[in-house]
């Protein structure tokens, strides 16, 4: 019995018109905020908009946007480098050193992986509380910094089983310590991989709502996530320009991160030429 399979072109048309589809719901969001931004009168519809920049000299002052952001920098960056740190540390001996708990021990962090953070919030909650870490900032940054290590030590570790243990050996023979060898050989060679994990991270943090929300009840340490709120009335109205122009300034550094990490690595693997000579 013969089977039939669609022919190449209905396909091909069938998957462009899904991608088109697809492309518009990521899109139109995207433009809204855009032209709402510079909207006098902003809707929640997608119109021409009278243009305008009083929406961004409203949200730009420094209780508003400057304190917010800077909370949300603090918050990211320390998140993203203790996270990036201590992921690099425990993937290193789970990569090289094979026991028979190293198995268990990977199952068990993707199964943290799994659980819902508003399942651990009751428990975090009441622990900050013991410890007096309710509105501390380096508090909820060590938290956040623990949440994302299951997966981070996941994935930083396929980045380390990537680099030839040669290399190492290497090293050894030379008289470098195991210590020594990862920050002179290892950590070079997957830039790109403490890259991707340190954007991951802070992007991620960045945009965390729930968890600052819970641990941060004064308004001087909320980060910009949490003040969005502010644009939203008691009674349902909303500024919808002011909420669009907020937007665009609070997506920026995420951007520019972005943009900044892709270029230094030039989109290359720093893999490339490792075992050359």
């Amino acid at each position: 019995m013969s089977m039939t399979s669609p022919s190449g072109r209905g396909l091909r048309l069938a998957v462009n018109l899904v991608l088109l589809v697809v492309g518009l719901l990521f899109a139109l969001p995207l433009l809204w905020m855009v032209l709402a931004s510079v909207d006098a009168s902003a809707t929640l519809a997608l119109q021409a908009p009278s243009l305008t920049l009083d929406n961004f000299a409203k949200v730009l002052t420094p209780d508003l946007a400057g304190l917010p952001l800077l909370n949300s920098f603090l918050l990211s960056a320390g998140c993203a480098v203790i996270t990036v740190a201590l992921a690099t540390l425990a993937a290193y001996p789970l990569s090289r050193y094979r026991t028979k708990f190293n198995k268990r021990f990977l199952y068990t962090l993707l199964f943290a992986t799994s659980l819902p953070m508003t399942v651990l919030m009751v428990p975090v909650y009441s622990l900050f509380a013991q410890l007096n870490l309710i509105d501390s900032l380096p508090g909820t940054t060590l938290f956040l910094a623990a949440s994302e290590l299951p997966w981070a030590i996941w994935l930083m570790k396929n980045f380390v089983d990537s680099v030839p243990t040669e290399l190492e050996e290497a090293a050894w023979v030379d008289g470098a310590s195991s210590m020594r060898a990862l920050w002179t050989i290892i950590v070079p060679l997957i830039r790109p991989g403490l890259a991707v994990v340190g954007i991951y991270v802070f992007s991620h943090a960045w945009g965390n709502f729930f968890v600052p929300y819970v641990l941060l009840l004064s308004q001087q340490y909320q980060p910009a996530a949490v003040s969005i709120f502010t644009f939203f009335g008691e009674y349902g109205a909303v500024a919808y320009g002011q909420l669009a122009a907020y937007s665009l300034v609070y997506s920026a550094p995420v951007l520019a991160l972005y943009a900044f990490v892709w270029k230094s690595l030039g989109g290359g693997s720093a893999l490339a030429g490792a075992m050359k000579g």
